[in-house]
């Protein structure tokens, strides 16, 4: 896929009228929000409608978030150019793209194998070397890399699990 002018134009005004005019004021969050290329991670013949203000299915009962609550939970992470952040419930790779534009390195937890692989293509094909995408339960977190700054759960959780805590 290309990132036409269209889609440049359709993230422009998506980041101003669902991010600025809804609070999102990080500077370093709007831009991400600007560079990555959302078309990139939706499900094929969703391209049409990656900018619009609403999750998409990506498949295997999984969504991509809401443009607004990737930005919002993005701003409330205070990530640091310098920091390592464990993102746990990986999806498509989106979020994982954004946190690299805003972190050192990323290290993102996804469940679901089709989805590691998915996200693991669309990452090194944008370039992506910051970001590494890894197979597992999320719950546990992932040791081999911990401590981490910042810990992102996008994922459903009845409660924080330990082991995340552990790792923070």
């Amino acid at each position: 896929m290309i990132d036409t002018p269209e889609y440049r134009q359709l993230r422009a005004i998506m980041v101003e009228t669902q991010l600025q005019d809804r609070g999102i004021t990080d500077p370093r969050v709007l831009e991400a929000m600007r560079r990555v290329p959302r078309h990139e991670f939706v499900a094929p013949g969703d391209e049409r409608v990656a900018y619009a203000d609403r999750a998409l299915p990506i498949g295997y009962g999984q969504t991509i978030s809401q443009p607004y609550m990737v930005a919002l939970m993005c701003q409330l992470l205070d990530v640091a150019p310098h920091h390592k952040v464990l993102e746990v419930g990986g999806g498509s790779g989106y979020q994982a793209a954004i946190l690299a534009q805003l972190a050192a390195r990323v290290i993102s937890i996804e469940i679901v194998p089709e989805l590691v692989l998915r996200a693991q293509g669309v990452l090194s094909r944008l370039g992506y070397t910051n970001v590494e995408v890894i197979q597992g339960d999320g719950t546990l977190g992932y040791g081999p890399e911990a401590p981490y700054d910042r810990i992102i759960i996008a994922a459903a959780a009845p409660d924080i699990p330990p082991p995340l805590v552990e790792q923070l």
